[in-house]
């Protein structure tokens, strides 16, 4: 069956059900015992979510508006996200923390959560999950300056490799007055403890 995500885009739930058989086999599994007999098919709908940031384009959904006057930082802090390490298919989550100090246009406040939802639901690393918020951020609105900080857990750290169970990675992303004054840069740090 195939499930349309987008008009553009759908995603073969038969083929994506078959590879995770095929894992399961891999892997010394029965997928037709009673525990598994459904898991194909609920991994390859997860996968519709967890992966729906590929279908999206965050210049086409979120909206700009006219600044009114309104000359110091916005910010949206504590937006939890989860995403899926590129390199293991392991799960990272955290927090982003994202301002912006705007010239002369804005976003609605909501768009910031989006914007990280958006690019979290990708194959992804934290550094470029971290630029991409920041990137599309300054590209679209040109704000006087701009910052994202992103704090996160990664499981192939905690359950593969080093088992580090209390280590936290934090990303950061800065542009104009937050990259080139320290004043406005440890504003924003402050404010978004």
């Amino acid at each position: 069956m195939k499930v349309s995500i987008k008009k553009s885009k759908t995603i073969d739930l038969d083929q994506a059900e078959k590879s995770v058989r095929e894992l399961l086999a891999v892997i010394g599994e029965d997928s037709s015992r009673e525990g598994l007999r459904d898991t194909p098919s609920r991994v390859a709908k997860s996968y519709l979510s967890l992966f729906g940031g590929y279908q999206e384009d965050p210049k086409k959904l979120i909206t700009v508006f006219d600044n009114e006057g309104y000359d110091e930082m916005i910010i949206a802090k504590d937006i939890d996200f989860y995403s899926t390490c590129e390199h293991h298919m392991l799960p990272f989550f955290g927090k982003a923390y994202v301002g912006y100090i705007p010239d002369d246009k804005i976003i609605g406040l909501s768009k910031m959560p989006r914007l990280v939802e958006i690019f979290s639901r990708r194959l992804q690393n934290q550094e470029r999950l971290t630029k991409q918020v920041a990137d599309t951020l300054h590209d679209m609105l040109h704000p006087l300056g701009g910052g994202v900080v992103i704090k996160a857990e990664h499981m192939c750290m905690k359950a593969r490799g080093g088992e580090k169970q209390n280590c936290e990675i934090s990303t950061s992303s800065f542009r104009g007055l937050f990259k080139k004054n320290l004043n406005t840069r440890a504003e924003f740090l402050d404010l978004i403890k």
